[in-house]
């Protein structure tokens, strides 16, 4: 089914400030550009009330800006929509769970830390992926890992397949790139805006050597980034 659920008021305005550079708005531009989603204004302030509660959003010098948590997750939006990769050399990271005795809390969250970094699970706490992209190896800090970066001796594009489901992960964004060109409504176009950059979040940004030819991401970021425009004109532009 291509219609997706709409966004509630509060992931409106968290959405607003995600796709938003730089990442601030007043009260004032996240009500306005509301009102374009069908947000009502006290609707829109509750909202806001709340996602600074919750730590979503902190207040500085009279505007909104995203927490900690949602700046990290902004983070990892724009190396999905820029270009994060470099010249590869054959080269692979690797990460090794070498502690025992976590939590689950634990062992989830250093799952999550991983995948964040697009590394996949070859087996049960080892994680590779093609060492091509310019950001930092972050996750090596971890103190619970042995971080490597080698050569494997089994096929890359094997390696790739036993790793990502490339085909179904192509399937779904050119599904969601069809569905954001013709989707107008400005409600609906959020939703799926949203869903076109969280499927981005999880592109594994392989060499161009490994992805497959009609691979659909560079096509999705493009579609995104104009997207942005969009939110950014809303914000400024007065409702009727």
């Amino acid at each position: 089914m291509d219609d997706l659920p709409l966004l509630s008021a509060r992931s409106v305005m968290l959405s607003l400030l995600l796709g938003s550079h730089p990442d601030r708005m007043s009260a004032a531009e996240l009500v306005r550009a509301g009102e374009h989603f069908g947000v009502p204004a006290a609707t829109a302030r509750v909202a806001l009330t709340r996602a600074v509660a919750a730590g979503d959003l902190e207040r500085s010098a009279g505007d909104y800006v995203l927490g900690a948590r949602l700046a990290a997750r902004q983070r990892r939006q724009d190396e999905a929509v820029l270009d994060a990769e470099t010249s590869w050399d054959g080269g692979w990271e690797m990460a090794v769970v070498v502690v025992a005795g976590r939590t689950g809390g634990e062992r989830a969250a250093l799952r999550e830390r991983l995948a964040s970094y697009r590394l996949a699970e070859l087996r049960e706490g080892v994680w590779t992926r093609p060492a091509n992209l310019r950001r930092p190896r972050g996750y090596a800090a971890e103190p619970v890992l042995s971080t490597f970066v080698g050569v494997p001796d089994d096929d890359p594009a094997g390696l790739v397949a036993r790793l990502w489901d490339l085909g179904a992960w192509a399937d779904e964004g050119r599904r969601l790139l069809h569905l954001l060109e013709r989707t107008t409504a400005p409600a609906p176009r959020l939703a799926v805006a949203a869903q076109v950059v969280r499927h981005l979040t999880t592109d594994p940004l392989l060499p161009a050597a490994l992805r497959p030819a009609d691979w659909p991401a560079s096509a999705m970021r493009t579609a995104y980034a104009a997207y942005q425009d969009e939110l950014r004109t809303l914000a400024l532009t007065p409702s009727a």
